[in-house]
Parts: structure tokens; C-alpha cells; sequence
């Protein structure tokens, strides 16, 4: 009496909600991934910004005038700190895109800069589909390999 496992991991995790693009996320974990990505991400981000332009004001500088080495020095983690949120970004939406139904390479659309806007408040208030579909058995799952 060998019975199959079952086909869908039901609780994939926080971990699988921010970085893994395979699956699907309903509206509420996908809002409340946004907002911890904010609170986690924005708040560091805003302590740093406030003490660059507490530099700018000493050297009267403008972010505008400020050179792009100095701009660098006083964070060199910004670019790995970009990808990561993009990669989260474009995880989510992609997760999202899949629990509505449609193809995960629309989310190349949050590349441009309205649509993305657009696409991810759109995204949140579009109903998940009730059935299974190729990318999982229901939101918040994905197809377990067996």
C-alpha cells in the first residue's frame, strides 16, 4: 500500500515568498511581502539617504552635482542591494502573474517604469484562480518534484 506524496507543498515558506519565482502567492502574502521588503529595505535606505544629504548640505552639494564616486563611496552595497530588491520584485510578480493565471514573462513588464507601477498594484487586487493550474494546485503552493 504505497501511496504517491502529495503533489503540492501547501506552507512553502517566507524564504520561497521573496525569492523563488516558481509557484503561486494570492493577494495577502503578496501585499505583506511588499511592505516587509519596505519596512526591511526602506528604512535602512532612508537613514542612509539622510545622512547623504546631511553630507551634502556640509560640502553644498546637490544630489544632482554630487559626483558619482561620492555617490558610491557612501554605500557601496547599492548595487548588490538593487539586484536583490529586483530580484524580489520580479519574483513576486511573477508568482503573482502565475496564481492569476497568465504567463510569467509579462513580468519582464515591471522593467518599464509606469507599467511596473501599474502592473503591481493591478496585480494585487486581480482575484486568484480557484482551480489548479500548470503552476501550482492552489495559491501560496507550487508543484513538488518528486
Amino acid at each position: 500500500m504505497n501511496t504517491p506524496p502529495p503533489s503540492a507543498n501547501i506552507a512553502p515558506g517566507p524564504v520561497w515568498a521573496l525569492l523563488s519565482p516558481i509557484g503561486r502567492l494570492s493577494r495577502e502574502p503578496y501585499w505583506l511581502s511588499f511592505a516587509f521588503v519596505l519596512v526591511i529595505i526602506g528604512i535602512p535606505v532612508k537613514i542612509w539617504l539622510a545622512s547623504l544629504m546631511e553630507f551634502q548640505a556640509n560640502e553644498n552639494l546637490t544630489l544632482e552635482t554630487l559626483p558619482i564616486n561620492d555617490f558610491m563611496a557612501s554605500n557601496p552595497l547599492l548595487p548588490i542591494l538593487y539586484l536583490v530588491l529586483n530580484w524580489v520584485h520580479l519574483a513576486l510578480v511573477i508568482k503573482r502573474l502565475q496564481d492569476v493565471g497568465l504567463s510569467g514573462f509579462l513580468a519582464l513588464l515591471i522593467f518599464v517604469p509606469v507599467v511596473s507601477l501599474l502592473l503591481v498594484i493591478i496585480l494585487g487586487f486581480v482575484p486568484s484562480q480557484a482551480k489548479p493550474n500548470r503552476s501550482g494546485p492552489l495559491p501560496n503552493s507550487y508543484w513538488r518534484k518528486n
